[in-house]
This record gives structure tokens, sequence and C-alpha cells, in this order.
């Protein structure tokens, strides 16, 4: 195998580059140009491909892995030589992304998610009180659920609750997340539709497919795996353009 030229190195790295700054973090990331000089003075590229581990994404989501893979992408070289990657059209890719049970859990610990899970108001005891959920704790126990448990406080009735159910992801129509269906409560309680339901929207939009989306690229759905301890997202993308380092 032949070592990668200048211009595929230079080109890797800008790109690489600008991919980072749409991350809040990123233990390791790694892009590939596959092209050739003579190609690539014509603004031909073979394909990218880009491995990422550790990312953090959008609302503290963080993705254990990431791969993306293009088709043959046009580029404008003269940018390209500038360190600026711009696509002459969109350019079709691949996406897999790995989440683990600990990666949705942090999401949920964000005060982003936090702050949405306080003050609602349910039904309980044939009155409409306050509940204010205090720790949310999602699992991946067996090949295709999601188990989610709550701990809460009824603020008018000065007591403590818990909630725990299971519920099965699906694929929405859009093919740009995931939503929980299925749902089975391990108890029954009066409230527990109201605090589902709250839960199961904050997981829903963690689990949005749009959180992995990059300037410039739309994402649908292929295939979701959902094993014990992770779900494994694949998903058809469309790149309008590349990122660049601002």
């Amino acid at each position: 195998m032949s070592s990668p030229d200048i211009g595929e190195q230079a080109i890797s790295k800008a790109a690489e580059v600008g991919l980072e700054t749409q991350l809040d973090e990123s233990e390791e990331l790694d892009v590939d140009v596959r092209t050739n000089p003579l190609d690539l003075m014509q603004g031909e590229v073979e394909s990218v491909s880009v491995k990422g581990e550790g990312l953090v994404m959008q609302k503290e989501l963080r993705a254990d892995k990431l791969r993306i893979e293009t088709s043959s992408i046009s580029i404008d070289p003269i940018k390209a030589a500038l360190g600026n990657i711009e696509l002459n059209q969109p350019t079709d890719a691949r996406m897999l992304v790995v989440l683990k049970e600990e990666d949705v859990q942090r999401a949920f610990n964000s005060d982003y998610v936090k702050d949405k899970l306080q003050n609602l108001k349910i039904h309980y005891d044939g009155a409409t009180t306050t509940a204010k959920i205090k720790q949310v704790n999602f699992s991946l126990p067996e090949l295709g659920k999601v188990k989610l448990e709550a701990d809460l406080d009824l603020v008018e009735k000065e007591q403590n609750e818990k909630i725990s159910f299971t519920a099965v992801p699906e694929v929405n129509a859009a093919g740009n997340n995931i939503n929980l269906k299925s749902v089975e409560y391990e108890q029954e309680a009066e409230y527990n539709q109201d605090v589902a339901q709250a839960i199961i929207d904050s997981a829903e939009e963690i689990l949005d497919l749009r959180n992995f989306e990059l300037d410039e690229m739309s994402l649908r759905i292929r295939k979701l795996d959902v094993e014990a301890g992770k779900l494994t997202i694949e998903a058809d993308a469309e790149i309008e353009d590349f990122p660049n380092a601002k």
C-alpha cells in the first residue's frame, strides 16, 4: 500500500480541523481523504473516511464511536490547497453511530434535560400536583428494549415516589428519530402516564438523529440495533458541504 501524499495529508488535516469545530469534545478523531495527485489537481476525491471515538455532540450527547464513509466527491482544488474544502455538489455517505447506555445516561444528567423534568403538572389522587424528577436512570438491559427509572418528588403531597418502565425503541416514519413504544410499567400508579411521557419526550429528544448532524448534513436511519449495553445506528447521509475551521 502506498503512503498518503502531501495533498491527501493536507486535505485530511483541514477536514479534521473543520470537524473538530462542530464538536464539544473528542477523544479521538481521524479523517482519511483518498485521492491521488492528478485527480486532486482536478478536484476529484475517491472517498473520505471519518473515524471518531468519544465524541461529544449537541446536548452533551456522547457517541462512543462514529464512522462516516463518503462516495466519490468533487471539490474546489484551489480552495482545498488553502485548507478550505468546498464541495462542488452534494455527496452521499454512510454513517454508523454507537451509543453506550452510559452515553445516554450522561445526557439525562445534563442541566438541559434536568431542567425540562422539573415542575411537571401531573394527575395524582384526583388532583393536579407538581412533580420534580430528581434522577433518571437509563439502561439497555436486553435485546430490543430500554429501561427507564426515576425518583420523583410530589411537591404539594410532600411525597417521594418512583417510576420504572421498559419500552421498545423504533425508528420514526421520517427516519430521523428513535421513538419509544410498547411501554410496560413495573408497578401501576396513577401518575405513571404523565411522568413516563415527560421522560420519554426527553429520551426521544436525546435520541434525535439530528443531534449527530454536522453543518450542511442531513441523516436518515437505515437500521437500528438495540443490544444489552449499547445502541448501534446506521444511517444514510447527504452532505452539502464539509465543515471548515472558522
